[in-house]
């Protein structure tokens, strides 16, 4: 098809098809047939950035370092995470569990938001 491109990675907002091609500044799905402009792409990626706040309402970023505020019993373990836990390099993610994390003496595990207070270093 002259003057289609591929779109690599880009989804249709509609049904959710990856097949889809870029045509003169805008998107066609070639699956249900709906078009959108590059700007409506822009638009769509900046409201669905993930925002997570710690306990104290203060936003986290990939990267920073948060401490444990609670003690928190591990399931299906004995072990349990310390008030004051250190946690560094966590990742942030959707869902119930929106801290992914790796923590010392444990392993990686998923945390929520509500029980870590961001560390300002």
């Amino acid at each position: 098809m002259k003057g289609f491109e591929m779109a690599a990675g880009l989804l249709c907002p509609e049904c959710g098809a990856d097949y889809v091609f870029e045509n003169d500044g805008g998107v066609t799905c070639m699956e249900c047939g709906h078009v959108w402009s590059a700007a409506d792409m822009v638009q769509n990626t900046e409201e669905t950035a993930l925002v997570v706040k710690d306990s104290n309402g203060t936003p986290l970023q990939d990267g920073d370092t948060v401490t444990v505020i609670k003690d928190l019993k591990v399931k299906g373990s004995s072990s349990v995470v310390k008030v004051g836990t250190k946690v560094k390099n966590i990742r942030l993610v959707a869902g119930d569990h929106d801290i992914d994390c790796k923590i010392p003496g444990i392993g990686a595990m998923g945390l929520k938001s509500e029980f870590v207070k961001k560390v300002v270093e």
